[in-house]
């Protein structure tokens, strides 16, 4: 880490002499190990290791930034003048700069978040062996399309001309696994994943197989969907992308370019009384934890919807001067890349029903595990995914959907959610299974 600061401050520097008036260096390497085995075979282990730097800089009202992964220093000094000089020629944006001096924090908490464990290849061998023999071990399962495990570890350092020092390590674990059932034409694939910041929290191997190889088998001899509108539960795993299209909805990006359905609703309501949705940057070994942003400012737990009210947008300096509004320190991270708001680890708010209790008051439905592709028009609201999943009938799920259309409005959708009670905990967009009302399926 002190060689990663050290390179930061040596472009500082350079920036500064070409002619900057405000600079931003990072650096970061990243190690990481991966295998990968199919149908009880070893097929791949590989190792990465990556250096990269990047400048952000801002002459006047004009920005550049540039990136490379060499440490040497006429590469440094080259892109130093490289990225001035590009600067000097770029459009003028009078919302561009760094926060002001003394804005940024020099107290950072330890979030946890990096793993002492380092990963050796027999050991991802063992694991990703491990989740493929789960999977195909449950009966209705022909093969395996791959099962991995992999490991990753990365330190970062992050220097600006504004006063702001700080570095962070992170960690990540995970494995996954794609099981295939059925015979010749009619077969069906599924996958199960986990991931976590320690070794010790990933989920339990055999469940990620048994997950996968489970789902694959119930998706066999799969019927088109009926063209009606009906009650639509989205899994667990797929509920977050609603919530996902919502927080596009508010970047404040988007809101500054006036390209979002929710430019005017700031204070309105918008998801049902009860509905509260939170981003959370400073959950112990979150998945997205971060203890500052890609500004050097201090994170802090966010209330974007209370009680189904929208309270604030995600803004980063840029979005949050030309709003007139204060940074809610959302900017992202990025080597040599301007920032961008982005979320952290948001939860919405369980309800009390069982993702079965919210299935079994339904006479007629669609129980979507999957979704592919998407048209949404930013300004309207208007959706439209392909999806698969299950067709539910009299309380039950019938039998297994393939190739159908789901479309509707999202401002009608956001109005209509419920939640089910099964809050996840190992990603980091934590949604429970949700019940949306008046979207149309389009199948046969």
């Amino acid at each position: 880490m002190t060689d990663l600061t050290d390179v930061c401050e040596r472009l500082l520097g350079l920036c500064l002499k070409a002619g900057a008036d405000q600079v931003s260096a990072s650096a970061a390497m990243t190690e990481g190990l991966e295998a990968s085995a199919r149908d009880g075979v070893i097929e791949d282990i590989g190792r990465s290791e990556t250096l990269d730097v990047g400048i952000r800089v801002i002459v006047g009202n004009r920005q550049a930034c540039v990136s490379a992964s060499s440490r040497k220093e006429a590469a440094l000094a080259e892109m130093a003048e490289r990225a001035v000089a590009m600067a000097r020629e770029a459009p003028e944006d009078p919302y561009c700069g760094l926060p002001e001096a003394g804005a940024e924090t020099s107290v950072l908490p330890d979030l946890d978040l990096c793993d002492p464990a380092q990963a050796d290849a027999d050991r991802l061998r063992e694991d990703a062996l491990t989740v493929d023999e789960a999977a195909r071990a449950i009966p209705g399962v022909a093969k395996s399309e791959g099962s991995s495990a992999s490991w990753r570890r990365s330190e970062v350092a992050l220097l600006m001309s504004n006063g702001f020092a700080g570095s962070r390590r992170g960690s990540f674990w995970s494995a996954s696994c794609s099981a295939i059932a059925g015979e010749g034409l009619g077969m069906e694939r599924d996958y199960a994943y986990g991931v976590a910041r320690w070794r010790g929290d990933l989920r339990d191997l055999h469940d990620i197989g048994r997950e996968a190889g489970e789902r694959a088998v119930r998706r066999t001899d799969p019927r088109k969907a009926q063209s009606k509108s009906v009650p639509i539960v989205f899994d667990q795993r797929v509920a977050a992308s609603i919530v996902g299209h919502f927080l596009g909805a508010i970047n404040g990006a988007s809101v500054a370019r006036g390209s979002t359905y929710l430019g005017d609703k700031l204070d309105e309501r918008i998801f049902p009384a009860g509905v509260t949705i939170t981003d959370d940057p400073l959950q112990r070994r979150g998945i997205g934890s971060r203890a500052h942003d890609g500004e050097g400012l201090a994170t802090s737990p966010t209330v974007l919807v209370e009680d189904g009210v929208l309270r604030t947008w995600l803004l980063d300096t840029g979005t949050a001067r030309q709003l007139g509004l204060t940074s809610t320190a959302s900017a992202s991270f990025g080597i040599g890349s301007p920032p961008r708001p982005g979320p952290s680890n948001v939860t919405l708010t369980p309800g009390a029903q069982t993702p079965q209790q919210m299935i079994a008051g339904i006479e007629e439905g669609f129980f979507i595990t999957e979704m592919m592709g998407a048209s949404i028009n930013s300004t309207t609201g208007d959706y439209s995914r392909g999806a698969t999943g299950f067709w539910i009938e009299n309380g039950e799920l019938a039998y297994p959907v393939t190739e159908a259309t789901v479309a509707g409005n999202l401002i009608e959708m956001f109005g209509a959610v419920q939640a089910a009670n099964d809050l996840p905990t190992d990603r980091a967009m934590k949604v429970p299974t949700l019940r949306l009302d008046g979207c149309h399926v389009a199948g046969n």
